[in-house]
């Protein structure tokens, strides 16, 4: 009973308050739906032109060496990340990905289809952390997390199954017109959030002008630092990198269920659902990395057994209870990167970045081993090997992980002043 009170208090708090939350969630929900439909008929439309899986993860990859960059460059771009610039930019990228990736049929289009999804998708990053630290108490980070974590992965678990209902034998134009009026609906709460926030002063979160090299050699200082959390920021995106990369040719090729091999995507994404109203209460009590941790290593160890399975019914039972698991991984892990932006706002878009940097290195990696991997194997099988790694890389993460750590106090004071 005390569980249920502590989340019916949360969600009447801050899923629905004036600080914007449920607005930004609303925003995040249908931008999701937009992503989500895009991130399912990629990896079908690049192999139905005839391109192997292994140069299809490349090619997907290559979205996000461009988000790397643009994170490494952003300082050096924008004065200041305040999200409603962020946001802005990215809505109008979005707008343009769908007729790139529709009309691509040479490599260089797609490279440019690609490099417009990674910046995208890391301007929404940007936007999103801006928001939640300048609009959010540092002791609701982790439960804002997991709030529009929930909006996040509803987007993402409607997307697929709305994707499966256009695709015919070949894709055509209409999920991509599926995909434009769910982003159309996403500015609309975009302009609402924005009439909220109409007298908010658009100061603060202001990017370092360091020269390059001064600016690589603090990225080394605070990486040297939060290496752990790090490690498991890349870890966490390269199996959502697996997942929808070769997850939709692995949903296709599940004919028990044909047509609704999207339910394999939908059991992926619908455990975040639920798990993101609860991060905060398990966070508050074992502590953020530990309940990261823990969950990586057994979400993984669940999923391991996946290439000893044909049956369509067992993939998607293996695959729910795995994403259960591991979806504690993401709010903990964001909540504490909100911590540590706020002991240290003097570096606080360097931690950003170098989070995001990560972030796009796991989507780098991950989208060209799980190529390789289904070439070289199968798809169950590459999820398999993935999951014996990550088991490895949990343990080694619990054991030598400090119990505390403080940019500021562990960054000498002429670092970040």
């Amino acid at each position: 009973m005390a569980t249920l009170r502590h989340l019916y208090v949360h969600v009447k708090n801050y899923g629905f308050g004036s600080n914007g939350l449920f607005l930004l969630g609303m925003l995040i929900l249908f931008w999701a739906i937009f992503d989500g439909i895009i991130s399912y008929i990629a990896p079908i439309i690049i192999t139905q032109n005839g391109i192997s899986k292994s140069m299809m993860g490349l090619i997907i990859g290559s979205s996000s060496v461009a988000g790397a960059l643009f994170d490494f460059l952003m300082c050096r771009i924008f004065k200041s990340t305040y999200y409603r610039r962020m946001f802005l930019i990215m809505f109008g990228l979005c707008f343009i990905f769908p007729l790139f990736l529709w009309q691509a049929k040479i490599m260089s289009l797609y490279l440019i289809a690609m490099a417009i999804w990674g910046i995208y998708y890391d301007l929404s990053n940007f936007g999103k952390f801006d928001f939640i630290t300048r609009n959010i108490k540092k002791d609701q980070n982790t439960s804002s997390f997991g709030v529009i974590q929930v909006f996040y992965s509803l987007g993402y678990l409607i997307a697929p199954l709305l994707a499966t209902v256009v695709i015919g034998e070949t894709i055509d134009w209409k999920p991509f017109a599926m995909a434009w009026v769910f982003i159309i609906i996403s500015f609309i709460f975009f302009l609402l959030l924005i009439g909220l926030k109409r007298k908010e002063r658009g100061e603060g979160s202001v990017c370092r002008k360091a020269n390059f090299f001064a600016e690589f050699h603090l990225w080394g200082k605070i990486g040297r630092i939060l290496w752990p959390v790090l490690i498991l920021t890349f870890i966490i995106n390269v199996i959502d990198a697996f997942f929808w990369t070769i997850g939709p040719l692995l949903a296709e090729s599940l004919r028990d269920i044909a047509p609704f091999g999207g339910l394999l995507m939908f059991a992926y994404s619908f455990p975040a659902l639920i798990v993101g109203w609860l991060t905060g209460i398990f966070t508050g009590k074992y502590g953020k990395k530990k309940v990261a941790f823990y969950c990586l290593l057994f979400g993984s160890i669940v999923l391991l057994p996946l290439f000893l399975v044909e049956s369509a019914f067992l993939v998607i039972a293996i695959v729910l209870l795995s994403s259960f698991l591991l979806s504690f991984t993401w709010p903990s892990i964001n909540g504490a990167y909100a911590d540590y932006m706020e002991e240290a706002k003097n570096v606080e878009k360097e931690i950003e970045g170098i989070e995001d940097f990560c972030a796009n290195l796991g989507y780098i990696v991950g989208p060209i081993l799980a190529g390789v991997l289904s070439d070289t194997t199968s798809e169950n099988g590459a999820f398999s090997i993935l999951a014996a790694f990550c088991v490895l890389v949990a343990l080694f993460l619990l054991k030598v992980t400090p119990r505390n750590i403080n940019v500021r106090k562990q960054l000498s004071l002429g670092e970040i002043d």
